[in-house]
């Protein structure tokens, strides 16, 4: 049976700000529990004023205080800018308040311009791949899921406060066949971002499957993709809301990091050229829009190209009302 995931850009709507996005992003999660979605998750972005979610782990303790069954976690720390340390003290933390709840989902984005990554402190050359899996060792000992650190390693003896009982799930999220080689290798589990990337994931979730080990990161593989869902009261419903996203995506193509989500007039009134139409038809690789007769056939044979049995909705409309009816008919299609 197929399972259903969230993951919450906390998008500003037009005529709204970011306090209305994290009180949107609160109540998607209330509901998210209460229908049965299996984990909410949130993204961090920089200097993207039409995104509010700049720090997933001050936002989960808010969603783990108003929810009480569903997994929450981020979607994802971008590992490179932080101290592997402090990631696994603020997810030992998050465990703590909600055992057996939390997921650690790590990218390695910068998530935002380079002077985003100047401004954070990252330092020359951690985005090398050398540099991130080491990054990554050390995270595994520290939040709990790996060995500690010994020998001649500087840190070794070092343990990660608070002393928890039990340890968050990592998760690798990645847009590459690189990302499903990392997971695979420190033994993390995988979400592929088909909502960033339509093209190739399943040849990566393939060999994600093929050559998974055991490693610092965890001791079993699990596996989800994750892609953006407008499911409509029918499938005309659904194309209008889509063509707000379709200007979005442009938008953001463009560099417009700080435009909200379009309304449906802008989008119905933009001027579209030639190749624009050519980047929204492109863009529709990845998504999943329909009323519910459609995305019922589209959502599980996308699963199942995948070879997983969960699917991580992220959905961007221009209401709100529209975006959590869109998450109600989802769970009536899959979550009954």
């Amino acid at each position: 049976m197929l399972r259903l995931g969230v993951l919450d850009q906390s998008p500003v709507l037009a005529g709204e700000g970011a306090e209305e996005a994290l009180r949107h992003t609160l109540a998607l999660a209330r509901l998210a529990d209460r229908l049965g979605y299996s984990r909410f998750w949130v993204s961090e972005h920089h200097n993207a004023k039409g995104l509010a979610g700049s720090s997933p782990e001050v936002l989960l303790a808010a969603v783990g205080a108003h929810t009480s069954r569903i997994r929450i976690g981020s979607g994802g720390v971008l590992l490179p800018h932080y101290s592997p340390y402090k990631v696994a003290e603020n997810f030992r933390l998050l465990e703590g308040l909600y055992p057996g709840r939390v997921d650690l989902g790590v990218g390695r984005a910068p998530g935002g311009m380079p002077i985003v990554s100047q401004a954070l402190g990252r330092l020359a050359g951690t985005d090398r791949e050398e540099a991130f899996e080491r990054a990554l060792t050390e995270l595994g000992a520290f939040v709990g899921t790996g060995h500690p650190l010994e020998g001649a390693h500087p840190l070794a003896g070092l343990s990660a406060t608070p002393d928890v009982r039990t340890a968050p799930d990592v998760w690798m999220l990645g847009s590459s066949g690189y990302s499903a080689t990392v997971a695979a290798k420190l033994g993390a589990k995988f979400a592929f971002a088909h909502f960033i990337n339509g093209y190739g994931g399943q040849d990566a979730m393939r060999d994600y499957l093929r050559h998974y080990r055991v490693g610092p990161l965890g001791s079993r593989p699990g596996t989800a993709v994750c892609v953006f869902v407008l499911c409509g009261a029918d499938d005309e419903e659904a194309e209008r809301e889509a063509r707000s996203l379709d200007l979005r995506l442009l938008y953001l193509e463009q560099g417009q990091f700080h435009r909200a989500v379009p309304t449906a007039e802008e989008a119905s009134d933009y001027p579209y050229s030639a190749w624009d139409r050519a980047r929204i038809a492109d863009n529709r690789s990845r998504m999943v829009v329909g009323g519910p007769a459609k995305v019922a056939r589209l959502l599980p044979a996308l699963a199942s190209s995948y070879g997983t049995d969960e699917v991580i909705v992220t959905g961007m409309m221009s209401r709100a009302d529209s975006r959590l009816q869109s998450y109600e008919r989802l769970a009536a299609l899959f979550l009954r």
